[in-house]
């Protein structure tokens, strides 16, 4: 494998990566891919002491689990070996690599046959009165007037504007998300909401009082406007999260061990029912059970808020979790037959994906995936 070829695949890598790849350069991706698996056969013509160090390397680099990130460093200088490097710069992108020369195929599974599109922007919006609009099927421009905000949709974004009227009485609305579903607003104090799907929002139309309180089920990523004599409170089942101006990330799904509440501006109270514990950028207050807070520093908040750039990305999750979003984004249920595999796994891909491509990079790992209607199989 030449070292301008390598560096050209390099590129393409990294386009894809950050979603702007061109649909011909992902087709040229995929002749790369056919290319390095040819090249496979170049470890058969490896020495003993050659092999020995690639699967040195390849223990402490990958064993169990899929590596997604950026140029790894080759310590390789001959030409078989860089020819063998080569295979794992492509398998950077996300595959776990076998590193036994005994078991060289790439993976065992069967093709998908049936597919999956992504979810899109969906939404139920129901008003105080009872009354329910499907935001997707509705034109852009006014919705309705409620109490103190005139109601405005403009493509995938919800918007409240306060009107003149005065109100003397809190009106309240609830948008909500379907499995597959995302949408954006704006609130009436100026606070933007992305919500994440299965997930549900309950708000005044209009905030009046001494507090702005909103109602949160699954997930939701905040960026608060700034209120000082006004706090802005995000109620959970289990939890309550104050701020006066900030910007976070709540999620607080039911099929998911904890609610976690990760901090990227500003600061936040979180308060249970038994504690309250403040948290910086940064940091993620973790709430299992009405246990004790747990306050997780230095955390990646890319992969916390990487659902909302429209990417699924993770970093040692394991296949459980990975499956219950990918359940949520495609409306799909998820089926495992027989042990469930423990690997944990690194990478990232667009939600813009169709299941099939997805389940692709993880069945690399030796699991074997089959979407059967609206439903995936995962086996061991």
């Amino acid at each position: 494998m030449s070292v301008q070829l390598t560096k050209e695949f390099l590129e393409l890598k990294k386009k894809y990566l950050n979603c702007t790849a061109s649909p011909d350069e992902i087709q040229l991706l995929e002749q790369y891919y056919d290319l390095f698996a040819d090249e496979a056969n170049a470890i058969d013509e490896m020495t003993e002491s050659e092999i020995a160090e690639l699967e040195e390397y390849l223990k402490k680099s990958i064993t169990q689990r899929i590596i997604a990130k950026e140029k790894p460093v080759i310590p390789f200088h001959k030409r078989n070996l860089i020819r063998a490097a080569a295979i794992l710069v492509f398998f950077s992108i996300g595959i776990w690599l076998l590193y036994n020369r005994q078991s060289q195929q790439v993976a065992s599974n069967k093709p998908i046959t049936h597919d999956v599109a992504p979810g899109g922007n969906k939404a139920i919006l129901t008003l105080s009165n009872g009354a329910k609009v499907v935001l997707n099927n509705v034109k852009n421009g006014d919705l309705a007037t409620q109490a103190g905000a005139q109601v405005i949709k403009q493509d995938s974004l919800l918007s409240y504007k306060a009107t003149a009227a005065k109100v003397s009485q809190v009106s309240y609305n609830t948008i909500t998300t379907p499995n597959g579903g995302q949408f954006q607003m704006v609130l009436a104090d100026g606070t933007k909401v992305w919500l994440n799907a299965a997930s549900s929002l309950k708000f005044p139309t209009e905030f009046i009082g001494k507090d702005r309180t909103v109602e949160l089920t699954g997930e939701a990523y905040f960026e608060v406007a700034k209120n000082k004599n006004k706090p802005f409170n995000v109620k959970t089942a289990t939890q309550t999260v104050q701020v006066l101006g900030t910007h976070f990330n709540i999620n607080s799904y039911n099929d998911e061990a904890a609610v976690k509440t990760t901090l990227l501006e500003g600061s936040v109270k979180v308060f249970s029912a038994a504690e309250a514990v403040m948290i910086s950028p940064g940091q993620q207050a973790i709430l299992t059970n009405n246990e004790p807070f747990l306050v997780k520093n230095d955390l990646d908040v890319d992969e916390v808020i990487a659902w909302k750039n429209g990417m699924f990305q993770f970093n040692e999750a394991d296949i459980q979790t990975i499956m219950r979003q990918i359940s949520r984004w495609y409306d799909i249920d998820v089926e495992f037959k027989g042990p469930i595999p423990n690997y944990t796994y690194h990478g990232k891909i667009s939600r813009n994906s169709n299941a099939s491509e997805v389940l692709k990079i993880l069945g690399l790992s030796g699991i074997n995936f089959t979407i059967e209607g609206r439903r995936i199989i995962v086996k061991s």
